[in-house]
């Protein structure tokens, strides 16, 4: 699975951004995903597994618990993928600061 294909599901990127806070256990992912996305314990586990299987999460054991935690390397890896890109960002950046100061010299106008 591609990188992007992982990261298109809302629920793997809310996965994801409950890792990069901390490590978490499984049930504690289960919690907050069951409670946002009203999701089964299996259908998170399947995302989990996605996610573990594509380099996105690392699993370790701890007792009966299994704790995730993120692995940043493939984010790196679209991170290098968007770098052709950001060419065209800084026009847009100063295209939206132009935008703004306008709106701004119209409100102070009225």
């Amino acid at each position: 699975m591609h990188a992007f294909d992982v990261l298109g599901d809302p629920v793997r990127r809310r996965i994801l951004e409950l890792l990069a806070e901390r490590e978490h256990a499984s049930g504690e992912v289960v919690a907050v995903i069951a409670a946002e996305f009203g999701i089964s314990q299996a259908g998170v586990s399947q995302h989990l597994k996605v996610l573990r299987e594509n380099g996105f999460a690392l699993v370790r054991p701890e007792g009966t618990r299994r704790v995730y935690r993120l692995d940043s390397a493939p984010l790196r890896d679209i991170d290098d993928w968007l770098e052709r890109f950001r060419v065209f960002w800084p026009v847009r950046m100063a295209a939206l600061d132009t935008e703004i100061a306008r709106g701004k010299k119209e409100r102070g106008a009225l």
